[in-house]
């Protein structure tokens, strides 16, 4: 979910390749014999990496429209519709898509996704969103997570802080400021120890 959620087509496309080389298979022959449903067909739209590269301006209250009706709008849920629109339109459409979706709605289409839908495909569907919107925020938060709770989930830590590290953690570190009011530097020190937190400490780049 994370890595095809964040990753650009180009990112994708490549990652797909990489995995034939690495792998020996298709990952998208992988990914659908692991998985199923409608969240398997989310999966592998974003696994082809074939998003719209322009903001439609005559889609935007289609969409927004299209996705009430969808989820908050009827009885039961059009699945099939939030796949659609989410895995094919642009980020930069999206966004606008989303304005126009408060507006009609009252209520962010995170509230809706959430009220809909349930497990592995509720999970995928925020992730789209919340990236579509910003991926430094969506990192942002997912450390935020990772050490906020009773035990820290070290996998989620490592994996976001190296894979991050020379890519946009700048951003992530000035979204985690405004978003939680405390550094993600000190929120490091404070939640590891020893080497272990040095090393994330010299990912982390410094102190805001």
């Amino acid at each position: 979910i994370e890595i095809l959620a964040s990753r650009t087509c180009a990112q994708i496309k490549d990652i797909a390749k990489v995995y034939k080389k690495e792998c020996g298979g298709k990952l998208e022959k992988d990914i659908t014999g692991d998985t199923s449903g409608h969240f398997q067909k989310l999966l592998v739209i974003l696994l082809q990496g074939s998003r719209d590269k322009v903001v439609d301006e005559d889609r935007i209250e289609k969409d927004a429209k299209e996705l009430f009706a969808a989820g908050e709008g009827k009885v039961g849920t059009d699945e099939e519709k939030f796949i659609n629109i989410l895995g094919s339109r642009s980020h930069e459409h999206l966004r606008l898509v989303f304005d126009a979706y408060k507006k009609l709605s009252g209520n962010d289409l995170e509230d809706s996704i959430e009220g809909e839908t349930t497990g592995n495909l509720e999970n995928l569907m925020l992730a789209v969103v919340k990236c579509a919107k910003s991926v430094p925020a969506y990192f942002a938060e997912s450390l935020n997570g990772s050490m906020r709770r009773a035990g820290t989930d070290d996998q989620t830590l490592m994996r976001i802080m190296v894979s991050r590290s020379e890519t946009d953690m700048l951003d992530i570190r000035a979204c985690f400021k405004k978003m939680y009011g405390a550094s993600l530097y000190n929120t490091i020190q404070d939640d590891t120890a020893g080497d272990y937190g040095k090393a994330l400490l010299y990912l982390c780049g410094g102190n805001d």
